[in-house]
């Protein structure tokens, strides 16, 4: 039986209700006759020959063996070296091993025990013994494989849980259309940066972003086209304030806001006109604007030094204000609050 582990509930249930596979390596097929005619009425128990101990680790994982009975003696491979090769093989290695020799003998018991047999006959045994030495070993090795294979779906279970839980986890914090933080990660995102910059002495800065007439954009073309002018304006988003701590969001609607801590105003100006200019050069057709016959976006920036004393709250109503300066200035432009 391999020890590669099981991964369902039904390959548990499939590996207790499977019969006892036996495999029989011994050079001499007298004795595999012998064996055979023992184990031939048990309903449970499905036997196997091997004559060739070169093929034992092969028969043993291709049939799924449960337990091994052994010969000591053999031509070219010693039994004792057939057992350190069934431990040291990771398909075979706890699989229990009935060691059959001609003789009792102390020191050949002690030997094959030292070299990993699990029990040890002196053949050809007595039926009803070997039959449950045969069962007892089995018993014990399947249960420990299904306690192994149990074990084992649980952990990938626990795993599948927590993957499927982070991935909610992040699907909670994520707008569904853009794939951007959405309006409760960016609220938690900005308070977190506030506290940071006026403990660490960090600059903050705060971009708030529209884009222009989009209701006449969505009426003129379609609902579709206006998701992926949104979409695409994230994406510029996204391309642009990638630093490790920044964060883009989609603030609600066609509005956007792009938190760049330990960013002065000067630095916040810079990746404005960025984004400004890519949705510009866009050329997104808009032909039912009344400024502009394409897509354009404003952008209010706010900025907080750590001797501000300012809040989140005040910080977002500073960058709508610029937002609003931006607006009645004419649009597709970046003002600030200074």
């Amino acid at each position: 039986m391999s020890n590669e582990p099981l991964e369902s509930i039904k390959d548990i249930q499939e590996l207790s209700s499977r019969k006892i596979a036996v495999l029989l390596v011994d050079d001499q097929r007298i004795v595999a006759e012998g064996v055979r005619r023992m184990l031939e009425p048990e309903q449970d128990i499905e036997f196997y020959y091997c004559g060739d101990p070169s093929n034992a680790i092969k028969m043993a994982i291709e049939n799924d063996i449960s337990i091994i009975l052994q010969d000591l003696v053999m031509p070219d491979v010693d039994g004792f070296t057939l057992l350190r090769f069934y431990r040291a093989n990771v398909n075979t290695k706890d699989i229990p091993v009935i060691v059959l020799s001609s003789r009792e003998d102390p020191k050949i018991k002690s030997d094959a025990f030292n070299n990993g047999a699990n029990d040890y006959l002196v053949k050809l045994p007595d039926k009803i013994e070997l039959i449950a030495r045969i069962r007892a070993h089995s018993r014990s090795y399947m249960a420990r494989m299904e306690r192994d294979a149990a074990f084992y779906a649980l952990r990938e279970m626990q795993k599948q849980l927590e993957e499927t839980n982070k991935k909610l986890e992040k699907l909670s914090h994520q707008d569904g259309l853009t794939g951007l933080a959405n309006r409760r990660s960016f609220d938690e995102a900005l308070e977190r940066e506030c506290k940071r910059a006026h403990r660490d002495g960090h600059e903050l800065s705060l971009l708030m972003i529209d884009i222009d007439h989009f209701k006449l954009y969505n009426d003129t073309y379609g609902h579709q086209a206006g998701d992926d002018c949104i979409k695409y304006v994230a994406n510029v988003l996204s391309d642009t304030a990638n630093r490790p701590a920044d964060v883009a969001a989609r603030y609600g609607g066609e509005e956007f806001s792009v938190i760049l801590p330990s960013t002065p105003i000067e630095g916040a100006k810079t990746v404005a006109e960025k984004i400004r200019a890519s949705v510009e050069e866009a050329n997104i057709e808009h032909t039912a604007s009344p400024d502009y016959d394409q897509v354009t976006i404003s952008v209010g920036i706010a900025s907080l030094t750590p001797d501000d004393g300012i809040c989140a709250k005040d910080l977002i109503s500073m960058s709508d204000k610029a937002l609003y300066c931006s607006k009645e200035q004419g649009r597709n432009r970046v003002s600030s609050n200074r």
